[in-house]
């Protein structure tokens, strides 16, 4: 069965960077699109970023298509969520999710009914943003 593992998240400053990772196992990396949400406490999960399966498309919303940054290596079988410029409304917990299949190898969702797409859900990382 896949497995999604976050890692990277930790206490940052205002302004400053993060880079979290999704490590998958049980398939390889190119069998998945790759989706980022996260959840602040009292607070719906959003869609952060996704990447399609072949790498060649990704999506993101709008508070993080300008300071963020989703890529894939697939010889580490792990995603990337690059996050420049960070501020406090960033605190959350990050998770990552794959989907197996259920759509086309260069298209991903974030949004919506897409969400329900997504298979395995990893178990988050903590990412805090404050002075």
């Amino acid at each position: 069965q896949l497995q999604l593992v976050e890692s990277g998240g930790g206490l940052v400053q205002p302004g400053g960077s993060l880079r979290l990772s999704c490590e998958v196992s049980g398939l390889t990396l190119d069998d998945v699109a790759i989706g980022w949400f996260r959840q602040a406490p009292g607070k719906e999960r959003e869609g952060v970023s996704c990447i399609s399966r072949s790498g060649g498309s990704t999506r993101y919303a709008e508070s993080a298509k300008i300071r963020f940054t989703i890529s894939r290596d697939n010889a580490k079988n792990t995603v990337y969520l690059q996050m420049n410029s960070l501020n406090p409304e960033d605190t959350a917990v990050y998770t990552c999710a794959a989907d197996q299949g259920g759509w086309g190898i260069n298209w991903c969702g974030i949004y919506g009914q897409h969400v329900s797409e997504y298979d395995y859900w990893g178990q988050g990382t903590q990412v805090t943003v404050s002075s």
